[in-house]
């Protein structure tokens, strides 16, 4: 992992699908973030909300759409689109649109969440299940001058979207 002031979390993948909760903790283990799946599960959408439950983010997945997509949204307005590449050869790629803004990068190994979400070519965040030892947890390690909700709702956009192309194929 890059140096730097990186902040590490810790996501507990099996334990998330939507229309369930989970936290996403620090490095010391303290619940940072919520992940609130219950009361929008019906439409396929989550919030990310901060330690107090105030809403950060709020996410829902555009289920009819060629290229497999979710959006972001803060306050009411969106605010980012992630979608999956149609067409990768030897890795996933996923494109973090921030309306307005920036556009970044994930590639990598995506189903084993072991990848790299990168803008201009250089490294703003790593994904790897390799720092815990915990069965089904990954970590999100973020550059300081990154958005971390942002970051954070994206990982996990790229999970749930991974899960469901995964579930239809098998």
């Amino acid at each position: 992992m890059p140096d730097g002031g990186w902040t590490r979390y810790k996501l507990q993948r099996k334990l998330f699908a939507i229309g369930e909760d989970f936290w996403i903790e620090n490095d010391k283990g303290e619940p940072v973030f919520k992940v609130d799946g219950k009361a929008l599960s019906l439409r396929k959408k989550f919030l990310l909300e901060d330690h107090d439950g105030a809403e950060m983010l709020s996410v829902e997945a555009k289920l009819i759409a060629l290229q497999p997509t979710m959006k972001i949204e803060r306050q009411g307005q969106l605010y980012a689109t992630v979608t999956k590449a149609l067409f990768t050869l030897l890795h996933q790629h996923y494109t973090i649109q921030v309306e307005g803004g920036p556009a970044y990068q994930a590639e990598g190994d995506i189903t084993n969440h072991e990848y790299e979400v990168r803008h201009d070519g250089n490294p703003v965040a790593q994904i790897s299940r390799q720092w815990f030892s915990v069965r089904d947890a990954y970590g999100v390690a973020l550059a300081p001058e990154l958005g971390q909700a942002l970051m954070l709702a994206a990982a996990v956009c790229i999970d749930e979207i991974s899960e469901r192309e995964r579930e239809r194929h098998s």
